[in-house]
């Protein structure tokens, strides 16, 4: 099973996306949809303080009759972080979402944020691991 730094030396590409706490809710919708992205980190000066998914949107926001344009980032996010380190397996990773019901997953080294893995991103490398497995042990059969 691969760690979550395999993982993330394997994404095409590693960006962090993320807005500040100060931030309104209607700019941090707007990098989500030109990012194709369902959450984004809430960084304050290099820190992680918490994350803004379309959940915290539609629970926090739409249901409550709320302005995008007016709420603030920080008054809806998720401020309590499950986070996971670079070395932290797959599995591990896929358990902690599991566990925690959550779709995306910040990897911090020590304070440092280093990326973020999704859902689909660990069911993709468990697909092509099993796929990797299958074709060796039909090759292994035939021989």
């Amino acid at each position: 099973m691969h760690t979550l730094q395999q993982i993330l030396n394997q994404k095409e590409t590693n960006d962090i996306w993320s807005v500040t706490p100060t931030n309104t809710v209607f700019e941090a919708i707007q990098v989500m949809a030109d990012k194709r992205a369902g959450a984004l980190l809430v960084m304050d000066g290099g820190k992680l303080e918490g994350v803004i998914s379309e959940r915290d949107y539609a629970r926090e926001v739409i249901l409550k009759g709320r302005s995008s344009k007016k709420t603030l980032v920080g008054e809806i996010m998720s401020s309590n972080v499950i986070t996971v380190v670079p070395t932290d397996s797959v599995q591990n990773a896929l358990e902690v979402m599991t566990q925690h019901h959550i779709r995306h997953l910040p990897i911090v080294d020590d304070t440092t944020v280093v990326g973020v893995v999704s859902l689909g991103d660990l069911v993709k490398n468990v697909i092509s691991e099993q796929k990797t497995t299958i074709e060796q042990l039909e090759t292994y059969i035939r021989t």
